[in-house]
Formats: structure tokens, sequence, C-alpha cells
């Protein structure tokens, strides 16, 4: 199966056709599914590469998402604003992904997933819409890099020590200040991506100056890198986790409801969406520090949930940004009197954002809950106010964007076109359909 997919990505960068690219996406999307099964084992290995169950969803994800991404960025094909260029990016991009979400050594996960850095950065400079957008990229450049150097050289000690970087062939048994080191030099690149609470300040820079589909598979894909990072290397640290697990939970838990807090501040959209992502990975990460079934289970239906959930908000900012030429909710108020087919999307997702039935994220959520109430009591306090502020600024979202007096400067504008529904559409639909067979996300039950 990867090397279908990779022989599929490597034809569709050279043809650099945008009809054709998204129908080849669409055709490995369903060829992902039917290699979608149930056990945890690796298998197509070779040269390297394979794939589990955890792999399969996200390849999957990623494959999705960059078919939205390509479907709602035809400005940039109408326009010829170096349309191949940005084909290729995406393509490349989504390369990296398949290639960090399919290894099978530490090393070579270490190498494809630094380089889905270089096209996520080259599509914010080079088809971003603010001059800022190169302050944004060197934040997001020197916050990643400045947090894998540690992981790398943790990775070659590793090898020395144990003469292997396979996974699942590599352990550490034995504590002390060394093993303590490594953890922490390990761990924090992933934390860094995920992003964890105060080391968060690069993704709302990285959103706000980012182009539409930057947005889309930053919140959709590269987000979820972190997770599973983490969930691939606790299992080498699990006593020296134990012992460490209560600091990353309290941080990312009272992170999240002050980064809640801030939302109801903001008057940007995508700087309030990129905000909220903050407030949901901060759940998954006490979930995966946790370590428990439960915690484990939740963190990747949230990281699917919140991959559909937040491109379909960014992408619907953005389909107001091309109409009024703002993101400022000052300006954009009272879209339910100009626009009010693309009311019913607004009202769908921002549901779906305060994990509302019937969505995937109210199922990841209980979870979620469930693994960190029964690791502290003392949690509750604060995923109560977590819960409790990500509705608050939803609804802040919602009711300030699409209700009250539209601004006095806007006459009249197209409520919306059938290939921004269709995008829409494949937002929404997984996200509250794939509930109703949640087997395939819970292999558990």
């Amino acid at each position: 199966m990867m090397k279908f997919l990779i022989m599929n990505m490597m034809m569709m960068i050279l043809i650099k056709e945008w009809g054709l690219t998204q129908l080849s996406l669409f055709l490995m999307c369903f060829f992902v599914c039917m290699n979608l099964n149930h056990d945890f084992y690796m298998f197509n290995l070779g040269s390297q590469l394979g794939s589990d169950y955890l792999s399969i969803v996200l390849i999957l994800l990623s494959v999705w998402i960059s078919v939205l991404v390509i479907l709602s960025s035809q400005m940039v094909n109408k326009s010829s604003k170096f349309s191949s260029l940005f084909l290729m990016m995406n393509l490349l991009l989504l390369s990296a992904l398949i290639m960090t979400f399919s290894s099978t050594d530490y090393l070579m996960f270490y190498l494809s997933f630094e380089s889905s850095l270089i096209p996520t950065l080259i599509l914010i400079l080079g088809w971003g819409y603010q001059p800022e957008r190169t302050q944004a990229g060197i934040y997001m450049l020197f916050y990643t890099l400045f947090a894998s150097l540690p992981l790398l050289i943790s990775l070659i000690s590793v090898y020395n020590m144990g003469g292997s970087l396979t996974m699942s062939l590599v352990s550490l048994d034995y504590l002390g200040f060394t093993s303590i080191l490594w953890y922490f030099s390990t761990v924090f690149a992933f934390m860094v991506k995920l992003p964890m609470y105060l080391f968060h300040l690069w993704l709302p820079k990285a959103h706000v100056e980012a182009p539409v589909a930057g947005s889309m598979i930053l919140a959709g894909v590269l987000l979820k890198l972190g997770g599973y990072g983490l969930i691939r290397v606790l299992s080498l640290f699990t006593e020296i986790n134990k012992m460490f697990s209560f600091m990353w939970v309290g941080v990312s838990i009272f992170g999240g409801g002050l980064v809640s807090i801030l939302c109801l501040r903001q008057v940007d959209m995508k700087s309030l969406i990129a905000y909220s992502s903050v407030a949901h990975m901060s759940l998954v990460l006490s979930g995966l520090i946790v370590f428990s079934w439960w915690g484990m289970n939740g963190a990747v239906i949230i990281m699917l949930g919140h991959g559909l959930c937040s491109s379909g908000l960014f992408c619907l900012s953005n389909i107001i940004y091309e109409r009024l030429g703002s993101r400022s909710l000052i300006i954009n108020k009272g879209l339910l009197n100009l626009m009010p087919s693309l009311g019913l999307w607004w009202f769908l997702l921002s549901v779906s954002n305060m994990a509302a039935p019937p969505t995937l994220n109210l199922l990841g959520e209980i979870n979620l809950i469930i693994s960190v109430v029964s690791w502290s009591k003392i949690s509750m306090i604060s995923i109560a106010g977590l819960s409790f502020f990500s509705a608050a600024y939803t609804l802040y979202l919602y009711s300030i964007s699409q209700h009250g007096v539209f601004f006095s400067s806007v006459y009249s504008c197209c409520p919306g076109k059938v290939c921004e529904y269709y995008v829409l559409s494949l937002h929404w639909f997984p996200l509250n359909i794939l509930i109703m067979k949640s087997v395939l996300i819970l292999p558990s039950i």
C-alpha cells in the first residue's frame, strides 16, 4: 500500500494538474479506507515503512484534508499566483506527512517530521496575506527547530545504548539522571508541535498570516504530528513518565482554561479559532500523558474530530474574508442578513467545535475526561472551566459574526457557491457520521 501511495504522489507532483490531482486524492482516500483494519501490529513492512491502525487513521485524515485544501484554494488557481508551485508544495507536504505516519524507524520518523516544516513555511511566506507573514514564519521555524535538536541528540544516544532505532525494539528500563534528560529532550519537541500552553505562541501567528491552505493543513494534520509522536515515544519512558505526568497534566489543563478565557478577547476570526485549537490540544495532551486506554482512544478521536472541525472553521473564515476583505469581528457581524445559507454552516461547525452531539468531539471528550478524572479528582475543577469557556467562546464567535446590525459599508455580496458548500459538507459529514460507526475508531469496543 505504501508503494502505491508514494508512486501516486510522485505522479501528481510531476503532472501538476488541479482536476486530476483532486480525483487522484479522492481515489487515495478510498484505497486507504479499504485497508483500514483493527489490529495494532505493523503490516506492509519494507524499506523501513509500515502502517498500523493509528497510522492508517492519520494518513486517511491527511489525504482527506489535502483534497479539501485544494478544493478551497481555487482562488490561487484562478488568479494564477504560481498555481503549479502551490499545488506542488501541498503535495510535497502530503508526501512528508504520509512518510511520517508510516515510518517504523525513529530516525526516519524524525527526518520526515522535520521535512514537513519546509513546505509549510513556503506556503506561509509565498501565499500569506500580510507583510507580517515573515515574522510568523520565523516564529514557527525557530520554535520547531529549537525543540527538535534535543530530540535528534536523544535519538542518537538511544541508538548508542540499544543498537537500534526500530519502533517496538527500543526499550529503556532503568531510572537515572541520564534517562530523565533523554525523556525531556525527546518529549519537548512534540510538546511544542502539539502545542502545549507556554510553547504555543507560534501557532496563532502562523494561522493568522497563513493562506487558507496553510491554516487548514496546519490545524487539520500538522498539530496531530505532536500527538502521534508522543504516542510513539512515551512507550520508551513509561516509568519516568509516571514521575512527571502531574507536571504536564497540570500545565496543560490549567493553560487550556486560560487560553479559553483569552479566546473571549479576540477580535480576529482566525486568531480565535487558532487559540481554540490550543485549548483542544491541551486536553489531548492530558489524555496522552496519563497513558490509559481511555486517554489514548479519546486523544485519537479528538485529533480526528478537531482536524475536520477546525479545518472547516478556517475554510469558513476564508470564505468571509474573500467576500468582505477583513477577518475582524467588528466588521464581520450580522452576516446572517447577507449570507443566510452560510449561517447554517456556521452553526453546524460551531456546535461541533463545542463538542455537541453527535460529533466525534463529544465522544473524544467523554473518553478524555474519564481518563483524566480517574487519574486525579482535583482536575475536575480545571476541566469544568475548560468545558464551560469552550462553549462560551464558540457562542461568542457565532453570535457576534451572525447576529446584530451588519457593517454600514457592506451593501451586497455573494451568499455562497456550490463548490464552497461542497467543501464545508465534506468537513461536516465525516465529523458527525463516523460516530454512528465508532468501532472504526474505537477498536476496543
